[in-house]
């Protein structure tokens, strides 16, 4: 079984999720925002920190997953949205967990089917894909989306691992 933590970061709003998947089943776990209201920056990255530190703390994640910096209009936004990333990731690998990261377009892709999708296409998905009872928030529904990625990723390399592994014994 693994538990997989989706981080959405952002340096106002960092979105959150955790998944269960047994058996190539997804199951939803939790989700939620980190809503952050503190002016000065650095309080701000501490906020998402210790928010992330307790997830960790309350549920216990296998793996995590995160969203890529992209490149924004703003170049000071890009900069502290790679801080609010670096915030979370360091959250993270303090206890040894493995995190991969993804692109925004790898995300939408692989849970909608098109890397052009908007956020109400992401949260039908998402809402579809873990059978929920209410959409969650943009910033959960896309952390829970990265969650998904990422276990359809390693679904796929694992695939890919065993297949290259029976051809190789095949042809020996």
């Amino acid at each position: 079984m693994k538990l997989i933590l989706g981080i959405d970061p952002g340096s106002l709003v960092t979105g959150y999720g955790l998944i269960r998947v047994e058996q190539e089943k997804l199951q939803y776990v939790d989700s939620g925002c980190i809503r952050i209201k503190d002016k000065k920056l650095t309080l701000r990255l501490l906020t998402i920190y210790r928010c992330i530190r307790e997830l960790i703390e309350l549920h216990q994640p296998t793996e995590a997953a995160i969203e890529e910096v992209f490149m924004h209009t703003n170049p000071g936004g890009a900069l502290k949205l790679g801080q609010a990333r670096g915030a979370a990731i360091t959250a993270i690998v303090q206890d040894n967990i493995p995190v991969s990261e993804y692109s925004a377009r790898q995300v939408k892709k692989s849970v909608v089917g098109t890397g052009a999708a908007d956020k109400k296409q992401v949260q039908h998905m998402v809402t579809t894909l873990l059978k929920l009872n209410k959409t969650p928030a943009a910033d959960a529904a896309d952390a829970l989306a990265i969650a998904i990625c990422h276990a359809n990723t390693q679904k796929s390399v694992q695939l890919m691992n065993d297949s290259n592994q029976y051809s190789r014994r095949r042809w020996q």
